[in-house]
């Protein structure tokens, strides 16, 4: 009897310890993570030339606090702690290095702009930190060949000018095509990519190549130029500031080209505006993302939902904003991630479920629009449907559009 009870009692106490073992090996942690939590870094330009954009971050806090609110995710809260750079490479060089230094957070997310991510990719690369959804379509964050821990969210500069290049020779084959471009990354990967959709038709088609610097006061001269080379179908490869002057100055020259305008630069209230609503009349771009202001929505509920956080958790932001929308879909993918990662929460496995997304549909994606990664593909954001400023706001036309082909 003695024996038996023995048996039971070692029987249980071994059974115990093999749980506790078991439950131990399938949670594993690296820095920046625990039981109690997930630290997330992240830095914004709550000041500087670039603040308007200080409201994404702010979104993204409201949504995370929400999902805290909810219970975090798999159990843990999310501890995100943002640090203004100031759009700024060397206060994001310095603000980078203390998250990953000082505060030892697991992982960068949505930090803004090319040039700060361009200063801080090397070094995060270096220290194997994931460097995720970068805000920005620059090439160079979708190369997991050179960069394996970076990771941009926004489409890919270069094959949304392969989209258009294809459009144009859909919809006008026959077109003489003058480009307008920013002289930095941005511009330089849109003139790229829509050669490359133009393929060995863009010598004959493109008629003209201006390009800008972002210091310039006016790209009028440049305008001018495009024009007399004789073409009849503008690119504009540019920022909102340059957009607007832009679509200005062509309005004023009597000048009515076909105008294309990249995704960048397709706020009604920073461009199209002080451009003039009826000057803007006509122009064509792209996009991922439903309009808040678009009364399409009103009844969806992933737009419900949106109203929802930001009527309950930032009250004070715009509702309208496609800034505000735009903070919300990119914290909702970075949650999801997270929740797959499980307990397994080491930066490894971070960067293999962000590089492994299957068909992940955000609340704001545009109906068939969906989120795939894989470890040869970084590009969040494939497909991109076609819209016209009817003189208000934009109008979607078209099918769904996806560039599957390699990322220049």
């Amino acid at each position: 009897m003695r024996n038996g009870i023995l048996r039971l009692v070692t029987g249980t106490a071994l059974a115990v310890a093999l749980s506790v073992t078991s439950a131990s090996a399938q949670k594993k942690y690296d820095t920046g993570a625990s039981d109690a939590e997930i630290k997330v870094g992240q830095t914004v330009p709550f000041s500087g030339p670039a603040s308007a954009y200080a409201t994404i971050g702010k979104a993204q806090a409201a949504y995370i606090k929400m999902i805290n609110d909810q219970g975090g995710v798999n159990g843990r809260k999310i501890n995100l702690i943002q640090y203004d750079d100031a759009y700024s490479p060397p206060k994001a060089v310095e603000q980078v290095r203390k998250l990953v230094e000082s505060d030892e957070v697991l992982l960068t997310f949505q930090i803004i702009g090319t040039p700060s991510n361009a200063a801080v990719q090397k070094y995060l690369n270096g220290k194997k930190v994931p460097q995720l959804f970068a805000a920005t379509g620059a090439s160079k964050f979708t190369d997991p060949k050179n960069f394996p821990w970076t990771l941009g969210f926004n489409p890919n500069y270069f094959s949304e000018g392969r989209i258009y290049g294809q459009y144009i020779l859909k919809e006008y084959p026959n077109a003489k095509i003058g480009v307008l471009y920013q002289n930095d990354d941005l511009g330089k990967d849109y003139l790229n990519g829509i050669k490359a959709g133009l393929g060995d038709k863009a010598a004959k088609m493109i008629v003209a190549e201006a390009s800008y610097e972002v210091s310039d006061p006016t790209i009028d001269s440049q305008i001018l130029k495009i024009k007399d080379a004789g073409a009849d179908l503008f690119f504009s490869a540019s920022t909102p500031k340059q957009a607007a002057q832009a679509i200005k100055k062509i309005a004023e020259l009597g000048w009515k080209p076909v105008h294309i305008l990249d995704i960048n630069a397709t706020s009604v209230g920073a461009v199209m505006k002080p451009a003039g609503l009826e000057a803007s009349k006509g122009v064509i771009s792209v996009s991922y993302g439903k309009d808040p202001l678009d009364p399409t929505w009103k009844d969806d509920p992933g737009m419900k939902r949106y109203f929802d956080m930001m009527a309950k958790y930032y009250p004070d932001g715009d509702k309208d904003s496609s800034f505000n929308g735009y903070g919300y879909s990119t914290a909702q993918l970075l949650v999801h991630v997270l929740k797959q990662c499980g307990d397994d929460l080491t930066r490894e496995n971070v960067l293999k479920q962000a590089t492994n997304l299957k068909n992940v549909e955000l609340d704001l994606a545009l109906p068939g629009i969906k989120g795939n990664t894989t470890p040869d593909d970084y590009r969040v954001n494939k497909q991109l449907q076609m819209m016209k400023f009817n003189g208000e706001r934009w109008e979607l036309f078209g099918p769904i559009l996806e560039d599957a082909g390699p990322t220049g």
